[in-house]
Order: structure tokens, then C-alpha cells, then sequence
């Protein structure tokens, strides 16, 4: 490992990153993070955007050049970094839908299908272990049916009927682990988790009176074990209700039937065409998973009193949302698609509502379960997890990638390290992206990366010619940051590279391990 003075050199001398991007623009040549094309409205949800930027006087960042897209979009879709290959082959397309084509790709891969489970498994809390006790085999069948339901692309509302109304064992039946991810099997448990998932409702801040009235739907839910070790069924406890008339959030009512389950009660109201907090919550999220916030700023706490950033944008996402039957894909495909989702992180504008309104791309920290694929993918490493608990023994493949473990208590000190969600209350704030010591001690100086960085130097063509260096150099740059280095970096680094003052595969290393620790890898832009 080099000595620090050569870090900090490669560091804030050497290697290109977000934060001097600035710099970049003002080069001669060709900023690599910028398409050097204004806003231009893709569809009506620009429309509305632009109109309501018009109303704070504020403009929208320009488009991102195609690199920057082509590597936002992998991460975000799939959790992963595009190939070598695939960057080259996007750079080299000159057809003008090509970001049309390769965002209905993505949604049509198997690794959407996986990024996309393991987000809701972060909300649905799917663990086997402490202080969620689904056990591994809840934890299996609960993962299973939920990527299933990612998988055949099951429409929202029947995905949020089915947990809502679940019965069943929670080692058969999947959506029944819904009513066992939770601290406690209470009413009041039962139902601050249901409102706060889809709703976006924290039940603690309201009078006693009203949360008795959100949680009767679930005072009449059951369980009872069986002769199978850790397996309990989940069933509607047929006592009647001492009421006749149940209220809703928004001041609505219904007859109780002894026939039907309270729960397919609040199903029907829940879904139905006229809540449309159910609406706004889905569609809600999905911005937040794309852009780090909602459009109401907090997803799990989406009272009137946020109101949301862009109202008509919302409400267009609504009615899309309705429009195609509830299908999560079609919202996706509206907004990565969309001029907003395609700006460039590089601010155009200075006012202090800029960031809030969604001027540009929010720079963002990579998550732990990705950062840890991505370099499995570059360094070729066989990331396996091996672990006594669980209960019982645990032993994933090592190729298994790691956005598909199918319980958080399997884990490493690397995905610890840096942030995995807990999956402990089934909110956002379960997973921390806050950078710390450890992560930056562990990219910095660990022996486990330096043995990476040398075994892939030594997969390198380290030539000595020059062609042979810039080929090499382009490799680098293509496999890390998905983009070719500009001009200036390229003088810059085989400047550095021809320089007999170190060993050539030394000078290799450093530049690599430069590269690992700039926040262009390090986060999504």
C-alpha cells in the first residue's frame, strides 16, 4: 500500500470526482458529466415540473451526458454497475430512443426483480432473528413471496390486499409473516405497522381515542403454534366485535359484518378508488427510492401537514397509478424516463428551495448491499456469507449476489461497516448512509483491499508502451466510473504512469485504489 503522501496526491491532485466536477466545465474539452443539453420536457410529467418551477422562479439543471445516465440507471434499477462491455456498447449506440431502450431492459431483468425485493423486504422486515423472529424458515417463505409477487409484476393493490388480509402458516404462506415482522402481536402494533407501510401514518402522535379506532380492523387476528418447531398460524379470531359501525382515517364509516374478517374491511378502503393516500404513499416511495426523498419529503409520515413539493406532478403519478392497474413498473417507467430524473447532479441554480424542488440529481451515498456486488463484480470476488446464526446453519453460495440474501441476519462486518438496513422497525431510517471512520478507514487502509487492488493489477495489461497505457487507462475508467477519462485526466495519469520513480505495478495500484476512493464510485450521481 502506497504511503499517505502518495494517497492524498492521487486524491485531491490526480483523480476526477463530483466535487470538482466544476473545474471539469471549465475545461476546453468536454465535461463528462453534462450532455451540454438544456432541460428539454421527455414527457407530462416535465410539463408539470417546469410549470411548477416557473412559480419559485427556478431552473432545472441540464441533462446528464450519456455515461452518467447509463451508470445512475443501472444502480438505481438493478443495484449494479453496468459492464465495461455494456457502457461501450450504450456509447457507441447513435440511435436518439437508445435511453428508452435500455430503461425497458433493465426493468425486464432479473436483477430489478431482486433490487426491488430486497427493498421491500427493508419495509416488510424480513429477518429471521432478533428483534424480528420470523425464524429461517418464515424469513424464506416470506422473501419468496414477496419476490414472486416482484417478479410476476402483481399489481399494488392485490400485493397490499393479500398482506393485509393474510392467514396462514408463516412457513407456507408467505403474506402471513406480515402479522409476525412486528414488535408485538397487539391491535395497536398491528396497526401503526399497516398505516405507517402504506399510508405513509405514524399512529403515535394521535389521541388514544383515534388510534383505538385505526386499530380495532385488527383487534380479532390470532395465533396459534403447531406441533412444527417455531411455526405458528396466522387466522381471524371469529369474535365478534363489541361495535357495530367502524370508522376510518378520513372520517368515513362501515357496517361490521360477523361474516367477513375486519381486516378485508379495511382492505376495501384501503385499495378503494376514493382513498387517495393510498395513491400518494405507492407512488410516493418509488420517487423516494429514485431521488432519496418524496415529493412528500417523508415517506413513512406523509400527514397533510407535508404538503408535497410538486402537487400536480403527484397527482399525475396518482392517476397514472390508477390508470394502469396499479402497476409499479409503468410508474418507474414514467419517471426514469422523465427530463427530471435525467438531470445532472450539477446544480444550475443557487436558491435555497433549488435541492427541495428536485432541481438537479441528489449525489447520494451508495448502499451497502450494492457497494458490495459492485466490487465483488470488479475485483472477481467470491462474496459468500456463512453464518451459525440464523438458526440453523447458514451457508450462502459464493456467488450468490449479495441485493438477494433473503434475510437481513445473515450478514458481514463489511455490509455492518457500512450501513445495511436492519430491518428493525420497516422504515428508511433502518439504513444508514452516513459516511464514517470505519468506512473510510476500511477503503483507505485495509489489507483486505490492497490484496484486491493487487490481484486485478495483475490482470491488467500494464504494457509499457503508450497504446498499451491507454488502453489500460480506458479499461480502468470503464470498469469504475462507466466512462471514458477526459483529455486532461488522460495527460494527467500517463504522465504519472511514465514516471520511474516507482515500480510500474505499484504506480497501477495507485491509481486504482485512488480511483475506489473517490466519491464518483463511491456514490450514485
Amino acid at each position: 500500500m502506497p504511503k499517505i503522501s502518495w494517497k492524498v496526491f492521487f486524491l485531491l491532485v490526480l483523480c476526477p470526482c463530483l466535487f470538482v466536477c466544476g473545474l471539469l466545465a471549465q475545461q476546453a474539452e468536454r465535461n463528462p458529466f453534462t450532455a451540454g443539453q438544456a432541460f428539454v420536457p421527455n414527457n407530462h410529467l416535465d410539463e408539470l415540473f417546469l410549470q411548477s418551477l416557473r412559480k419559485h422562479s427556478i431552473e432545472p439543471a441540464p441533462i446528464c451526458s450519456d455515461e452518467v445516465f447509463l451508470r445512475r440507471v443501472y444502480l438505481d434499477v438493478l443495484g449494479t454497475l453496468p459492464t465495461m462491455h455494456e457502457v461501450r456498447n450504450f456509447l457507441e449506440d447513435r440511435s436518439h430512443d437508445k435511453r428508452v431502450k435500455v430503461i425497458d431492459d433493465l426493468l425486464a431483468r432479473d436483477e430489478f426483480v431482486d433490487f426491488q425485493t430486497m427493498r421491500w423486504c427493508d419495509l416488510l422486515r424480513v429477518k429471521a432473528e432478533f428483534p424480528i423472529n420470523l425464524w429461517p424458515n418464515g424469513a424464506a417463505c416470506y422473501y419468496r413471496w414477496i419476490r414472486r409477487s416482484v417478479e410476476e409484476n402483481k399489481p399494488y393493490d392485490q400485493f397490499v390486499r393479500e398482506l393485509v388480509t393474510a392467514n396462514g402458516s408463516n412457513f407456507r404462506d408467505g403474506a402471513s409473516n406480515f402479522y409476525r415482522a412486528v414488535p408485538a402481536n397487539d391491535a395497536e402494533t398491528l396497526a401503526e405497522s399497516v398505516y405507517r407501510t402504506f399510508l405513509g401514518i405514524d399512529l403515535g402522535p394521535l389521541p388514544a381515542e383515534k388510534r383505538k379506532q385505526a386499530s380495532v380492523f385488527f383487534s380479532r387476528v390470532g395465533y396459534k403454534e403447531t406441533a412444527q418447531w417455531k411455526e405458528e398460524i396466522v387466522f381471524w379470531d371469529r369474535t365478534l366485535l363489541d361495535i357495530d359501525t367502524v370508522f376510518f382515517p378520513d372520517g368515513t364509516s362501515a357496517k361490521v359484518d360477523p361474516n367477513r374478517d375486519p381486516r378485508q374491511i379495511f382492505a376495501d378502503w384501503l385499495i378503494g378508488a376514493t382513498n387517495a393516500e393510498f395513491n400518494r404513499t405507492a407512488v410516493n416511495r418509488i420517487w423516494a427510492w429514485l431521488f432519496r426523498s418524496g415529493l412528500i419529503p417523508e415517506p413513512e409520515d406523509a400527514r397533510a401537514g407535508q404538503p408535497p413539493m410538486h402537487p400536480e406532478l403527484l397527482d399525475a403519478l396518482c392517476a397514472e397509478l390508477v390508470k394502469s392497474e396499479y402497476d409499479l413498473k409503468h410508474v418507474y417507467r414514467l419517471i426514469l424516463n422523465s427530463g427530471i430524473y435525467q438531470q445532472c447532479s450539477i446544480s444550475k441554480d443557487a436558491h435555497p428551495m433549488a435541492v427541495a424542488l428536485f432541481t438537479s440529481y441528489p449525489i447520494r451515498r451508495i448502499e451497502a448491499e450494492v457497494l458490495q456486488d459492485m466490487l465483488a463484480q470488479i475485483f472477481d470476488l467470491p462474496v459468500g456469507y456463512v453464518s451459525e446464526v440464523p438458526e440453523p446453519f447458514t451457508n450462502i453460495p459464493p456467488r450468490h449476489r449479495t441485493i438477494a440474501l433473503p434475510d437481513s441476519s445473515i450478514t458481514s462486518p463489511f455490509l455492518e461497516t457500512f450501513g445495511r438496513a436492519s430491518r428493525d422497525t420497516g422504515t428508511e431510517s433502518d439504513r444508514n448512509n452516513d459516511i464514517t471512520e470505519s468506512q473510510l478507514l476500511f477503503l483507505l487502509n485495509s489489507t483486505e483491499v490492497n490484496g484486491w487492488i493487487a490481484r486485478l493489477t495483475m490482470r491488467l495489461n500494464v504494457g509499457q508502451q503508450p497504446g498499451a497505457y491507454k488502453n489500460m487507462v480506458d479499461e480502468i475508467w470503464l470498469t469504475f466510473l462507466s466512462r471514458y477519462p477526459t483529455e486532461h485526466e488522460y495527460r494527467m495519469i500517463t504522465g504519472t504512469l511514465q514516471q520511474q520513480t516507482r515500480p510500474r505495478l505499484q504506480r497501477v495500484q495507485d491509481l486504482i485504489w485512488s480511483l475506489l476512493n473517490t466519491a464518483e464510485f463511491l456514490c450514485k450521481h
